[in-house]
């Protein structure tokens, strides 16, 4: 660029040459101008108001605009000065491309109220802003080795954009002393450099020489522009080839297919034989030019060997060579054009993905980073992004064409454990191209779910007596977490069980969950066992649940009925073999039905298996007595006949309802007697004649006590029952109900023997001196119901008083029994 100084000093020149030009012209009727190119915006060009004479507040008054030719207004009249000012920056070398000398832009200032026209003329000055450019920087040229010194040869002209003095003066050769550089200048005033040759080639001595030619404009300062020239020794040839045209011009589609010929050049050679047969030949150019197309040898055909691409190239320059037989050659150069179509679809490109993402990970969580581009132009590179529909995740526009994927919501991999995240990008074009890219995306597992078993709670059933070890049941439980958060293992609470711990009694498999019996269960001691078992997951950390377990104890038949009632000293009198034996008084005067005796069993066993029937099995007289199916109660069949024994033995069976039943026996003795001494007599097996009544005494002393020391036993059996009771309740009260102990059976109990013993008790009334007594018993005894016992202070007044001195060894005897018999009734009512 000039200084500063010197362009304001042309500046004012330009205003006085302007102003002397509108003197002149306004006397023919026209305005003329000139101003420098590339001026700003609203530089000053002409003071039209002055110039034609027109006042400024008429000017604005009638209205005054200025019209240009063309689409383009270069200049515009300001209202308030009456200037004709620059509307745009004026380029020169684009307005008047095809002017040479001069650039003259007309326009006209049209005056609305006075309906007048001006015609202007402005002329645009050349500035020396262009440097002298040489179409190729790179020259060959052939010579035969006998080539005539002064021989000259065209070189390429430099072209520069400025016009008169800012375009190419001179051109200067430097490199060689066999050549020189002589200018010619065409009528149009052009000048076109030649290449004389100054000295003879000898191809032997050098069969190459490289130039440089420089082209020079006359602007301050002066521009240039260089050209290398390479100039290749030949044989002797006399005629060159010569294309048709020196630039050959072809617009193409970049759809255009694959091995299309898209044009043909075409070089001529006046020489005959092997100097006039031309090959054609490309030039060494760009690699991509090279690739793209092939050129005939022979025919100058080009075609294009691989698809065009308006993004990778919009235009292609190729230098194409014909050469003869002899070496000389010319050259032509060849401009293909390509237009743009829509054939790119957008490109999506994965910058950074996450193969997986935990499923506890927050809204907005980044998991891809990604670029969009389409490689086409203008609305066929517009491209907009979206996401398949129903998936947790949105695109955020970032930087330029990037968008990122983040999670829209937090992620459940027990709802989906893997997405396939399919990103579409569709252009503007029209019809419109799309692509898509899937982004695989694996769900990280949170150890947010708890095991849940399959039942709210379970419960079966196990027979007693088990084998140890047998598999009760199973428990499952699922976890819907994944690897080890779902990996399930089973334990049970810790309880106890009649004082010892639940792990002694059942076990759980850690990893099935199948539940087995430790020990064989009893159902006369345990009959449910109520546990609780835990899942825990292997989650850290570890989440858990629990569910109840009942196990109930199922009944087998495996105890036989036991008799309480006749008591066991009765047995043991009978001698082994005979069950449990006992002696009934009967009196002789006895009615049918009549209760004579009561047989008690009971069975540990429960339900069915606990459900007894007695019938009689052998009696001495069968017809005589009969034994109640349900209640064991012996009565009189009908009235004892004076033919019948007076001993009378009956074997009672008693049976459960079990499968198989199980039984047992009782054997009792009914003395048919209407007295105590009868029965005495009869027990005793009336002593032999004889016999002192010291002896019996004795017997009598000796059966008492045995009494008394069996009912003494019997009590103690019943305390330490009534203790066990008490204790197995303190004890399941202790366990929290983890285990309900039922009672052995509901007919045994204190309760049940008193009544037992009320039903049964008899009054003794003893004489002294005599060896007769009498035997009553209640007359509204039956078997449901109870004897009312005696008042608590009728127990002393039974007590035995001091015997008299008349009473012998007989009536003491029988004074310790009436004692001891009134003693096992206050004892038994207590």
């Amino acid at each position: 660029m000039w200084p500063r100084e010197r362009r304001r000093d042309r500046r004012g020149r330009a205003l006085l040459w302007c102003a002397w030009v509108a003197a002149w012209e306004l006397a023919r009727g026209q305005l003329r101008y000139s101003v420098p190119e590339e001026m700003q915006k609203g530089s000053f060009v002409g003071d039209v108001a002055k110039d034609l004479a027109l006042e400024l507040a008429a000017l604005r008054d009638r209205g005054a605009r200025v019209v240009s030719e063309g689409r383009s207004q270069y200049f515009a009249l300001h209202e308030k000065t009456g200037h004709l000012v620059t509307a745009a920056r004026i380029d020169r070398e684009q307005v008047c491309r095809r002017l040479l000398e001069k650039c003259v832009l007309h326009c006209e200032v049209i005056v609305e109220g006075e309906m007048k026209v001006y015609a202007i003329e402005v002329e645009v000055r050349d500035i020396n802003d262009n440097a002298p450019v040489f179409k190729e920087v790179q020259m060959e040229e052939k010579m035969s080795e006998t080539t005539a010194p002064g021989s000259r040869f065209p070189l390429a002209e430099a072209h520069d954009p400025d016009s008169g003095s800012n375009s190419v003066q001179r051109y200067e050769l430097s490199g060689d002393e066999h050549f020189s550089l002589a200018v010619q200048t065409a009528p149009d005033g052009e000048k076109r450099p030649e290449l004389v040759l100054a000295k003879a080639l000898d191809r032997e001595e050098s069969a190459f020489h490289d130039l440089v030619l420089r082209a020079v404009d006359g602007g301050e300062p002066a521009r240039t522009g260089t050209a290398r020239i390479r100039v290749v020794v030949l044989d002797a040839n006399d005629n060159a080839p010569v294309f048709s045209q020196a630039v050959y011009t072809v617009r193409v589609r970049e759809d255009v297919p694959v091995g299309s010929t898209l044009l043909t050049v075409r070089a001529t050679d006046a020489d005959d034989g092997l100097n006039g047969e031309v090959k054609y030949s490309l030039k060494k150019g760009t690699d991509m030019a090279s690739d793209m197309f092939r050129l005939d040898t022979e025919t100058g055909a080009i075609t294009l060997v691989r698809s065009l691409d308006f993004e990778e190239g919009d235009s292609y320059e190729l230098g194409v060579q014909a050469k003869d037989g002899g070496g000389l050659s010319d050259t032509a150069k060849v401009v293909i054009a390509v237009t743009d179509v829509n054939d790119n679809a957008p490109e999506i490109s994965v910058r950074s993905l996450v193969s997986a993402v935990s499923e506890d990970s927050p809204a907005g969580t980044v998991v891809a980073l990604l670029h969009v581009q389409d490689r086409d132009s203008g609305s066929n590179g517009e491209v907009r992004c979206s996401l398949g529909a129903g998936l947790p995740f949105r695109l955020r526009s970032s930087l330029g064409s990037y968008y990122s994927v983040v999670t829209a919501r937090e992620l459940d991999r027990e709802e989906v454990s893997e997405y396939n995240v399919t990103v579409r990008a569709t252009d503007g074009g029209s019809p419109a191209l799309w692509s898509s890219a899937v982004l695989p995306l694996r769900v990280l597992d949170v150890n947010d779910n708890a095991p849940v078993f399959a039942e709210a709670r379970y419960s079966a059933r196990l027979r007693e007596n088990n084998a140890k070890g047998a598999l009760v049941l199973r428990v499952r439980a699922a976890d819907a977490d994944w690897g080890q958060n779902a990996r399930v293992r089973y334990r049970l609470w810790e309880g106890q069980v009649r004082g010892a711990p639940l792990s002694s009694y059942v076990s759980v498999h850690a990893e099935t969950g199948a539940l087995y019996a430790l020990c064989s269960f009893d159902y006369e001691e345990v009959r449910e066992v109520g546990l609780w078992v835990q899942a825990e997951d292997g989650g850290a950390p570890a989440l858990s649940s629990n569910v109840s377990v009942r196990l109930f104890i199922v009944d087998e038949n495996d105890n036989a009925p036991q008799v309480l009632y006749p008591p066991p000293a009765a047995a043991a009198a009978a001698g082994p073999g005979l069950g449990w034996t006992g002696v009934e008084l009967a009196p002789r005067s006895a009615e049918p039905g009549a209760l004579v005796a009561k047989v008690v069993a009971v069975d540990a066993d429960s339900g069915q298996n606990a459900w007894l029937s007695y019938e009689l099995a052998k009696a001495t007289e069968p017809g005589l007595f009969r034994v109640g199916l349900h209640s064991g109660e012996v009565y009189t069949a009908r009235s004892p006949l004076a033919r019948d024994a007076l001993r009378q033995s009956l074997v009672v069976v008693v049976k459960d309802h079990g499968q198989p039943a199980l039984s047992a026996t009782a054997t009792l003795t009914v003395v048919l007697a209407e007295s105590v001494a009868e029965l005495l007599s009869e027990l005793g097996g009336v002593a032999a004649p004889g016999e002192p009544p010291g002896s019996l005494t004795r017997w009598l002393v000796v059966a008492v006590a045995a009494v008394c020391c069996l009912f003494l036993a019997f009590l103690l059996a019943l305390l330490a029952l009534h203790l066990r009771r008490w204790r197995r309740s303190r004890l399941l009260a202790a366990d929290g109900g983890a285990l309900r102990a039922v009672p052995a059976s509901p007919f045994v109990g204190i309760d049940s023997v008193r009544a037992f013993l009320h039903s049964y008790s008899h009054e003794v009334s003893l004489t002294a001196g005599s060896r007769k007594s009498q035997l009553r018993s209640p007359g509204a005894s039956c078997s449901n119901t109870l004897t009312p016992a005696p008042p608590p202070d009728q127990c002393a007044a039974l007590l035995p008083q001091e015997p008299s001195s008349a009473a012998g060894h007989s009536g003491d005897a029988l004074l310790v029994l009436r004692t001891s018999i009134i003693w096992g009734r206050c004892l038994e009512k207590e």
